[in-house]
């Protein structure tokens, strides 16, 4: 006997952009209107952030009659980990929320991403909504949907896909961090020039400083152009079959240097060894110029981001490391290369990676 279970579905999963100042009001406003469809609120944030913006926003949730419970988490990629998942989930139930409960993340993308993977799971899924502090998680993490956490063997390869219902950009939060962050965070912004907006990397080039003094008018501009390219490859491939690949520009050796490293390295500075990396190979593969690899890895410099692997780094763990990125495929290592600058090379079948053998990119990593 044989029965068909039919499950055929459309799902909308839309959702705003809200990129601004000072957004603690609206963003309490927004959930006390029903954003989230739930009056017990799980906020999720890290030690950094929690009295800087999560408790003003627990507070404004709770003048609004909302039932707040914080769950914070060590500041650090070292907190991206099932056990600090297995922490949440354990302080949620432990506090009695349920499927009525929904979920807030206040942070950087640590915080966006484990709380994502949090709510995708909790009670087989709960409504979330990320507030972005940092300018790596407004350029990258709180964007797009993929939410994972990070294991001894590999990065990012546990979690699912799972969009918000909104996203807050608050960008007066880049005034408290430190310039160490603010450079990690552009290193996601020059990656996402280099691959679809040669505008916005001509702009940085011309203007990469005044990100550091907060002005205004550059950061507002980064923040739409980090969005704008980040959701027209969302838009097309959500689930990563194709294209979205091409958001994993730099990642393959920077995944690898990052965990390595013991996560001395920011996630923006190793991902920065890793745009050099694949810019140089690009140059022995014909898909850019000698001046074009110049031009990215000047432009890492002058956001003060490493493009040199670190002496501490051994060449043949992190040639090992690579075979541990999500791209593999039946064993062999695939990257992801931008065409000059500003576009990517797409390979046949639509394919946006290809197969690249141990010994091309041993050969550039000796050469860093």
């Amino acid at each position: 006997m044989e029965l068909r279970v039919e499950l055929k579905k459309v799902v909308d999963d839309s959702y705003d952009i809200v990129i601004g100042h000072s957004l603690t009001e609206q963003c309490a406003d927004d959930i006390a209107g029903g954003l989230l469809g739930a009056e017990r609120i799980a906020l999720v944030t890290d030690s950094n952030v929690l009295p800087l913006y999560a408790e003003p926003i627990a507070e404004a949730l709770k003048k609004r009659g909302l039932e707040v419970h914080i769950f914070t988490i060590p500041a650090g990629e070292e907190s991206k980990t099932r056990q600090m998942k297995e922490f949440v989930e354990d302080g949620m139930l432990e506090a009695g929320l349920r499927r009525d409960c929904a979920v807030l993340a206040v942070g950087g993308g640590v915080v966006t991403d484990l709380a994502g993977f949090v709510a995708g799971t909790f009670g087989r899924g709960v409504p979330f909504a990320n507030y972005a502090t940092t300018l790596l998680a407004a350029a990258d993490a709180s964007v797009g949907g993929k939410t994972a956490v990070d294991t001894p063997l590999a990065t990012n390869l546990i979690g699912l896909f799972n969009q918000p219902k909104r996203v807050y950009i608050d960008i007066d939060a880049w005034k408290t961090l430190p310039r160490r962050q603010l450079a990690s965070g552009l290193s996601e912004t020059i990656k996402h020039g280099c691959l679809g907006d040669i505008e916005l990397f001509e702009y940085l080039e011309q203007n990469v400083a005044k990100i550091f003094d907060c002005d205004i008018e550059a950061c507002e501009y980064i923040a739409g152009r980090n969005c704008a390219v980040k959701y027209n490859v969302v838009m097309k491939d959500e689930l990563e079959s194709g294209l979205r690949e091409v958001l994993n520009l730099g990642h393959t050796v920077g995944r690898a240097i990052e965990t390595l490293s013991g996560y001395r390295l920011l996630h923006g500075e190793a991902v920065g060894i890793g745009m050099a990396a694949q810019a140089r190979l690009g140059v022995k593969l014909g898909y850019m110029t000698e001046e074009q690899a110049e031009r990215v890895i000047a432009l890492y410099n002058a956001a003060e981001l490493p493009t040199a692997i670190p002496d501490y780094i051994d060449r043949t763990e992190l040639v090992k490391k690579l075979y541990t990125d999500k791209k593999v495929r039946g064993g062999k290592l695939r990257f992801v290369f931008q065409r000059g600058i500003g576009d990517v090379v797409e390979f046949e079948d639509g394919k946006f990676s290809t197969p690249i053998a141990e010994e091309q990119i041993a050969e550039v990593l000796e050469e860093m």
